[in-house]
């Protein structure tokens, strides 16, 4: 088979790793419209699924992730003016440009043609490929030409963030929260590689307009995140990849839907089939589990259209719930002010229940109280989804034993 694949990131050039690895006669070529080692973001998060996915589809690039990656252990709740709070748990960070430069040299070594700027923008530059894959991103220029068929669904989140970095180590997965003049900001963070971490800020449309750091210059707007995080940063500076001299990148998330993910030979896979907010951190992961998905139902049918039907109702199924507590997740971030009133026990379980549907409904303390009657009641109550990207764990486990007194639903004074 004829392969294009547009897009070298983690879906693209993982979906042709696993194809050559089932028949090393497919002919593949991957084109990415950028030169090589140009990435966007710093760090990537993932758990012990993700290497397990990894070892069963190909253990030599699994094992070069594996000695790459850098482990941390548990997260941490800092609310300004409250004691930090630590909940066990336990994953990966990864540099994203280490990540792909693992990809691509195991792409090559198995015969993959992975092609630098060489920008594919319309489908008759491919015209002489079996089955196009459009692993180009949220704003997919091959999903535009077949948008009639795809009918993507694009919605923007009302908070603003941006990625940032810094050389201060963040040995646990740090939510640390910060009160201004203007409204609460707050940063997600973790490392990734010896001596560097990722540092996410996050903040209200409305405190992004009152600090200015819409208007500001990026050296500026960095001065400024350091001077409000400074407790955290503890003297290290903050580092964007793009905004030099001018403002910096800051966004506001996309959620991407798409009622078919499959139009005549084009597939669509990774962030151009689909998008969950940043919060549940599972977008490396889920960019991989399309890619072993499409290349399984390639290898399942003798037809393609049918191994493209297969692969669209499978994945479109496996994502239904995991794009459900993305929303969510997003949601509980853009109303803080209803959660971070309360004591940091209780914030922090709500944090961690910030993916249930009863929470999004009723007052937090109405919440709370339902949830211990319900658990009295039964015994047992699947908790709050308890880590980023993780499985649920029951109440009364490790989850509820870091989280010692925050039942009460007391507002903070």
């Amino acid at each position: 088979m004829r392969i294009s694949c547009v897009g070298a990131g983690p879906a693209g050039l993982y979906f042709a790793i696993v194809m050559k690895r089932r028949n090393p006669n497919h002919e593949i070529v991957v084109h990415e419209r950028n030169p090589a080692g140009t990435t966007h973001g710093w760090g990537v998060v993932f758990w012990d699924d993700l290497l397990a996915t990894l070892r069963t589809n190909d253990p030599d690039s699994a094992q070069a992730i594996a000695d790459q990656a850098v482990p941390w252990s548990g997260q941490v709740v800092d609310v300004e003016g409250q004691p930090p709070l630590h909940y066990v748990d336990g994953g990966y960070g990864i540099c994203r440009r280490r990540l792909l430069q693992i990809l691509i040299e195991r792409a090559l070594a198995l015969g993959v043609d992975v092609r630098f700027e060489s920008e594919i923008s319309a489908l008759s530059q491919v015209a002489d490929a079996d089955l196009v894959v459009a692993a180009d991103g949220v704003a997919s220029r091959l999903r535009r030409h077949r948008a009639d068929q795809f009918r993507p669904q694009i919605e923007a989140g009302r908070n603003k963030y941006i990625w940032l970095a810094t050389t201060q180590p963040f040995p646990s997965f740090t939510f640390g929260f910060v009160p201004t003049r203007a409204g609460w900001i707050w940063f997600h963070a973790y490392s990734f590689k010896e001596g560097v971490s990722t540092f996410i800020v996050e903040c209200a449309p409305e405190t992004w307009d009152g600090l200015g750091l819409g208007a500001m210059r990026a050296d500026a707007a960095l001065k400024a995140l350091e001077s409000i995080f400074a407790k955290h940063l503890d003297g290290h500076g903050l580092m964007s990849r793009d905004g030099h001299g001018n403002t910096l990148p800051w966004l506001s998330f996309r959620t991407l839907v798409n009622r078919t993910w499959h139009a005549d030979n084009v597939v669509l896979i990774g962030d151009a089939a689909h998008t969950t907010h940043f919060t549940i951190g599972s977008g490396t992961r889920l960019a991989i589990d399309d890619a072993v998905a499409l290349a399984s139902a390639l290898s399942e049918h003798d037809s393609l259209p049918r191994a493209l039907d297969a692969f669209g109702r499978r994945r479109q199924r496996a994502l239904a719930r995991v794009q459900r507590d993305a929303r969510l997740s997003a949601e509980w971030f853009e109303n803080l002010p209803r959660y971070i009133r309360y004591n940091a026990p209780t914030f922090f379980t709500l944090l961690l229940a910030r993916r249930s549907r009863l929470l999004k409904r009723m007052p937090a303390r109405t919440y709370l109280y339902l949830r211990r009657k319900y658990t009295k009641l039964t015994g047992s109550a699947s908790s709050p989804l308890a880590r980023i990207g993780g499985p649920a764990h029951r109440f009364g486990s490790k989850a509820r034993r870091g989280l010692s007194g925050a039942e009460s639903g007391t507002p903070c004074p």
